[in-house]
């Protein structure tokens, strides 16, 4: 039951064609990146969760106890149960490379999983905010990971993107790193950088 173990929506892709995995940010839902995740891979399986724990209301991957502090036996927790969930469905739909598009705290669990389990060949994060060290994971070599990022940004301070873009650098990651003037938003060259990242996979 791993692959119906969050609410979600799928769109099946094309044999051996790539799968890509959207996750949506504090307070959206599977439709916020669904329909931009069909239109980046025409040919691609897509698979959108709704995150299984309600904050006010808001529909999030993992608890937190405050602003930028997180409930971390909530996030093993999240990490392991989407970890089983993107696997259940890598294997149902018979994809090739596995790709992920995640917004804010969408763009940490997908992080997380790609910090601790790998499954990934390519991630783009869009303004993540991990607030602690990571250990080294010797597997992300090689793997692509964009990182997005506000210089306004007042969720996740530039401080702690540079530092995660390190943390890839030094895991020998094809890294990019993309910043606006702006906060936390999504802008035009956002979306070119996610395109350029894609580009590869698309048949």
């Amino acid at each position: 039951m791993s692959k119906d173990s969050y609410v979600h929506r799928v769109r099946p892709g094309a044999q051996g064609a790539p799968i890509l995995f959207a996750f949506h940010g504090t307070g959206g839902d599977e439709n916020q990146f669904f329909d931009f995740a069909a239109r980046l891979l025409p040919q691609a399986t897509v698979v959108a969760p709704r995150g299984d724990v309600p904050e006010h209301g808001a529909a999030r991957f993992f608890r937190r106890t405050g602003e930028g502090v997180y409930d971390m036996a909530d996030l093993a927790r999240a990490t392991d149960k989407m970890a089983a969930f993107i696997e259940a469905h890598r294997s149902e739909s018979g994809a090739g490379a596995v790709l992920g598009l995640g917004f804010s705290n969408g763009a940490n669990i997908l992080a997380n999983i790609l910090i601790e389990r790998g499954l990934f060949d390519a991630a783009a994060l869009l303004h993540p905010l991990i607030p602690f060290a990571p250990r080294d994971n010797a597997g992300l070599a090689d793997r692509k990971v964009l990182i997005t990022a506000g210089e306004r940004d007042p969720i996740c301070p530039p401080g702690l993107t540079t530092a995660l873009a390190d943390y890839f650098t030094r895991q020998n990651a094809a890294l990019d790193l993309e910043w606006h003037v702006g906060g936390h938003d999504i802008r035009p060259n956002e979306v070119e950088a996610i395109e350029r990242l894609v580009a590869a996979y698309r048949q």
